[in-house]
């Protein structure tokens, strides 16, 4: 940035030489701003500030196979443009162009909490008071602000007063505001490019942007492990904390004088910013710095103690249940093993309706567990209660095989009136029939369909997963 600047104030006053040329054989850099690069930006199409904010963009253009991100095809706010050069560094230059009025009130209220004028300071003070003790009175601080803050300083700049000493003693008493505008209505115009003022914002939102950095890594260094749950003891013991304390406040928070608890804090807290004040506060931290980082020691080790030895964290992985369908078609008299689904492609389902095959896996070993889940189980086991989990999908045209292998057959068109969900025959549960499969089927029936299918499950549990939260 340096480097950029000295060569943009070069460009700038016309009084640099431009700098020697590198031998061959040196290794290739990226491309500088030169003189003669900003002399021919201040000619050409591109002005010279373009061109800088141009070659600091650069350095933070992302990589070909992250341009989608930054061109807009993966943007949530698909009514903006994409990301642009050109566009970033206009919008940079007209921003910091209009951002002087907010450092200006920035450094209007540093001075007014600073005690730089105490008159102001405790006018201040008095405002805040009242609006303690009253605090309807805050929906008129908008009004007064517009009349005291902007249109009486508008007038009197259209109507100014006559100078001190022109006038005679008589007639200078008071002010006047009869006869027409004396002088044009003030406006608010952007800072100039390449004027003092233009940089004075650079600087101020340079110096902003740096506040913030630390401000945030700061917040994020003290509070972060304490709320993420990296440790899960010490987050526990957080929340359990937090949770007390909302129970608490949620009963006892109509009890306290929220005004003067507000005025109090407020008053404490400007009062401490008084330079002579801020000085005393200072020697007694210094006194007592000592004793205090011993109790915050004990504190913390007995805060330490408490969380190792009351603290339990001993829950299991969450588990759940998946389940998987093993459907077969009938080839002649025999049953074909066809594919494992995650649907158990009943008569009545969307996908038999619309003429659809079967979805799913051809072997059992491809089935794999939900995205974020494990295996919490070695292998799969056959759910013997077909009749539960039929009733619990309201099937119907099925037939159910409440014994053996739990298969759920399809019924054959010619048997359709028999609605709802039908049961193996007691007859077929007879020893003599024990030797009759439904797989030869030869059970006399003569009405299954062209489908089985039967339910496995499976217990899978939650795996560790890293996830990087960015800011």
């Amino acid at each position: 940035m340096e480097d950029y600047q000295a060569e943009f104030e070069a460009a700038k006053s016309g009084s640099a030489s431009p700098a020697p040329a590198k031998a061959s054989h040196a290794p290739k850099t990226p491309q500088r701003f030169g003189l003669r690069e900003g002399l021919a930006a201040l000619r050409g199409q591109a002005s010279i500030q373009d061109t800088i904010v141009e070659k600091l963009l650069h350095q933070i253009i992302p990589t070909e196979e992250n341009a989608a991100v930054f061109s807009g095809e993966l943007s949530a706010n698909l009514d903006k443009p994409p990301f642009s050069l050109a566009t970033m560094s206009y919008n940079f230059r007209q921003f910091n162009a209009r951002i002087g009025v907010v450092f200006e009130f920035q450094a209007a209220a540093l001075r007014l909490f600073a005690w730089e004028k105490p008159s102001h300071t405790l006018s201040f003070l008095s405002i805040y008071t009242f609006l303690c003790l009253d605090p309807h009175l805050i929906a008129t601080l908008p009004i007064f602000f517009a009349l005291l803050a902007i249109l009486i300083p508008y007038f009197l700049t259209r109507h100014p007063a006559p100078p001190k000493g022109t006038l005679s003693s008589e007639q200078s008493i008071g002010y006047s505001a009869a006869g027409p505008p004396l002088a044009p209505a003030a406006t608010i115009k952007p800072a100039k490019e390449l004027s003092k003022d233009f940089f004075h914002n650079m600087r101020d939102l340079q110096n902003v942007m740096g506040d913030f950095v630390v401000a945030h890594d700061a917040a994020v260094e003290t509070f972060l492990p304490l709320t993420n749950f990296s440790d899960e003891a010490v987050s526990s013991s957080v929340f359990l904390f937090l949770f007390i304390a909302a129970i608490i406040t949620t009963i006892t928070a109509h009890l306290l004088p929220w005004r003067f608890v507000i005025l109090i804090s407020g008053w404490l807290g400007v009062c401490s910013l008084h330079p002579g004040i801020a000085r005393l506060l200072a020697n007694i931290r210094a006194e007592l710095r000592p004793i205090l980082k011993v109790q915050e020691e004990q504190l913390k080790e007995a805060f330490d103690h408490w969380v190792a030895n009351d603290v339990i964290i001993d829950s299991a992985p969450e588990t759940r249940e998946v389940e998987v369908f093993e459907l077969q078609k009938k080839a002649g008299n025999t049953w074909e093993s066809w594919v494992f689904s995650p649907s158990p492609f009943d008569p009545l389902s969307p996908a038999r309706l619309a003429g659809e095959r079967p979805r799913g896996t051809r072997f059992f070993e491809d089935v794999k567990a939900p995205d974020g889940w494990q295996w919490s189980e070695k292998k799969w086991a056959l759910d013997l209660w077909s009749r539960e989990w039929v009733e619990e999908r309201i099937i119907t045209g099925v037939e159910v095989e409440t014994e053996g292998e739990r298969w759920v057959y399809d019924i054959m068109p010619e048997a359709e009136e028999q609605t709802g969900v039908l049961e193996v025959p007691e007859k077929a549960k007879s020893p003599q029939m024990s030797q009759t499969t439904w797989e030869e089927g030869d059970d006399g029936n003569g009405h299954k369909g062209d489908w089985r299918r039967r339910r496995w499950v499976r217990l899978v549990k939650r795996k560790v997963t890293l996830v990087d939260y960015a800011s």
